[in-house]
């Protein structure tokens, strides 16, 4: 066993890869039992270099080194220093920040609750870094007292079958639970319609309970790095050649570190001295303010001569070389693994040397856009909703491409003078630098203010109708008033004079 699976022994999520080694499921129907043996024997395959991986990227991984090259003492004082693993996964990672979904105006409200209730967003984002670490991770679709549970699971405790023919999962393992010692008591496994939950009994036995799906697939969706033809659960970032150059740099560093020792303290011969003229404390005498050595019975002095320090520089010669082929294993610029370049490079080719890697992120976003639709349609379809809102499902993802505020303003400026309909639509707020949540927020802004205006427009077409009311009846009245002057006079005309 080698140095790194001696160290993970000693991690929280270390499993006992002999405990994998289970016979006879009672409760599991015979069918399926194959399945599950070919399940296990493919997690114990995978296991070792899925701890290995995971070793690298926490960075507790050993230094391996030629015995020769540096004392025994410092060997064992050296410890991991380089996190280019890490970096590896991390830079990518970040480059995929999940925003939420877009849905029909119908299961938008649900979609919303669903990706709330079970966190999607965090899930998505620790799925991610798994995939990239190991190569692939999954996202299992479960219920618990009526609740729709998504939970992420990692490839070190998972393994999965291959559906050539409908090109996805036909069977998965999950392990559930473990002793302290790391020996399996309990793993789940996934298949068309129905899910093995599977325990540890008491005199060491295994039996399973049967939770019944409904679906003629296994609820288990996976997200993939980097998938291709021939591998059909992708690539870990951490691949055989970073790894190496991880050594390799480790080992250039602790040389580094030895040459230094002897940097620090100049090397000086006497010659002509006797052994015994020299103190033994040679620390004293280096950092001594005044040192002498007598002459010898003869009189003749000894005489004293340095030699030339060691120079730093072949190796910090070759930590660049090496950090130059991790560059081009990564796609990370090389200023972001801490190694500074005597020319530094200029805007244009740090935004190209950025541009490589937005590009796979882009390119992979859009392969786990397709893998949260359909978790998200077997939790939605689950709960009854239609089939054809559920197709027209959309992740949001944040732009991988970093662009100025100058510049989005001058982009959207422009085109809302072309064309002002993109320009006020989400996708085209969206290219301007406004979040898929400022967006939900700015559209809930315009409601109200929709609605406000309304009702001012309402108000005041009932106050105008009011006074409008008010001075037809004041004009009425005036009318009356005018029509009852004029014929009291007329009526007085027609009255005869007594006099006459």
């Amino acid at each position: 066993m080698s140095e790194d699976l001696v160290t993970a022994r000693s991690q929280i999520g270390w499993l006992a890869v002999e405990s994998a080694h289970i016979g006879r499921i009672q409760g599991v129907a015979d069918d399926d039992q194959p399945v599950i043996q070919e399940l296990l024997k493919a997690w114990r395959n995978h296991y070792a270099r899925n701890t290995i991986r995971t070793g690298y990227y926490l960075a507790h991984y050993h230094y391996k080194g030629v015995a020769y090259s540096i004392p025994p003492a410092m060997k064992t004082m050296a410890r991991p220093m380089i996190g280019w693993p890490n970096k590896a996964v991390r830079a990518l990672a970040d480059l995929s920040v999940f925003e939420g979904v877009d849905a029909p105006d119908a299961l938008q409200d649900q979609v919303d609750a669903l990706v709330a209730d079970t966190m999607l967003d965090v899930k998505v984002s620790q799925a991610i870094v798994s995939a990239y670490t190991h190569g692939c991770s999954f996202l299992t679709v479960s219920a618990d007292e009526g609740r729709t549970v998504i939970t992420p699971r990692a490839a070190d405790w998972s393994s999965a079958l291959w559906d050539w023919r409908n090109n996805r999962i036909g069977a998965a393992l999950t392990m559930r639970d473990k002793d302290r010692d790391g020996r399996i008591t309990g793993f789940d496994v996934w298949l068309p319609g129905k899910v093995y939950l599977c325990s540890k009994t008491d005199g060491g036995g295994w039996t399973a309970a049967t939770v019944p799906t409904g679906f003629d697939r296994p609820t288990v969706v996976p997200l993939i790095s980097d998938q291709q033809l021939y591998r059909p659960f992708g690539s870990s970032r951490i691949t055989r050649s970073l790894m190496a150059l991880t050594d390799f740099g480790l080992r250039t560093l602790v040389r580094m570190e030895a040459t230094a020792e002897f940097y620090a303290a100049p090397r000086i011969w006497f010659l002509g001295a006797d052994k015994s003229q020299v103190s033994p404390d040679t620390w004293g005498s280096i950092v001594s303010v005044i040192n002498g050595v007598p002459a010898s019975r003869s009189g003749d002095k000894p005489d004293l001569r340095q030699l030339t320090q060691a120079s730093m520089q072949p190796h910090s010669d070759m930590l660049k070389t090496i950090a130059l082929m991790v560059s081009s294993e990564t796609d990370i610029p090389v200023n972001d693994l801490g190694i500074t370049m005597d020319n530094p490079a200029s805007a244009e080719a740090m935004a190209e040397a950025e541009r490589k890697l937005s590009r796979t992120a882009d390119r992979q976003n859009k392969r786990f856009s397709q893998s949260i639709r359909e978790t998200l349609a077997l939790a939605l379809l689950n709960d009854g909703a239609d089939e054809a809102d559920v197709r027209q499902l959309r992740p949001l993802w944040a732009p991988t491409k970093e662009a100025s505020d100058a510049a989005r303003a001058d982009w959207y400026a422009k085109v809302a003078g072309v064309n002002p309909l993109f320009a006020d639509s989400d996708v085209g707020l969206s290219r301007a630098g406004l979040t898929w949540d400022e967006i939900r927020s700015h559209r809930s802004y315009e409601r109200q203010e929709r609605s406000r205006q309304a009702v001012d427009e309402l108000r005041a077409k009932l106050t105008l109708a009011k006074d409008n009311a008010q001075e037809e009846t004041a004009d009425g009245q005036h009318a009356d008033e005018s029509a009852v002057g004029q014929s009291q006079p007329a009526a007085a005309a027609n009255v005869p004079n007594p006099l006459e």
